[in-house]
């Protein structure tokens, strides 16, 4: 990957929209809904705090996590679709 984000920053690769119902009916592209998780790719260091200490990020490389519907900046880099947000923006860990 050729992003590497800065401070509180996470890259996330979004999981894919379904493509039936619950009911099994295929949805056209028109009605799939935005997938609210993904997985992160890449992770910043974390914020600079006043004193100049930076502090640990509590998700990571690798992690599921769920997050806003409107979240991010989506991009597309080497023709694979990003998600570019701060780490408050990100509602939970997905565990198993």
């Amino acid at each position: 990957m050729k992003l590497k984000p800065l401070d509180d920053r996470v890259v996330i690769e979004a999981a894919k929209a379904e493509s039936k119902s619950a009911g099994g009916i295929v949805l056209p592209d028109s009605a799939k809904e935005k997938p609210q998780e993904g997985k992160i790719v890449a992770a910043g260091p974390g914020v600079l705090s006043d004193e100049g200490v930076r502090t640990m990020m509590s998700v990571k490389k690798g992690d599921r996590v769920v997050y806003g519907k409107y979240a991010g900046t989506d991009i597309k880099v080497d023709g694979k679709e990003y998600k570019i947000m701060r780490e408050r923006d990100i509602l939970a860990k997905i565990t198993k």
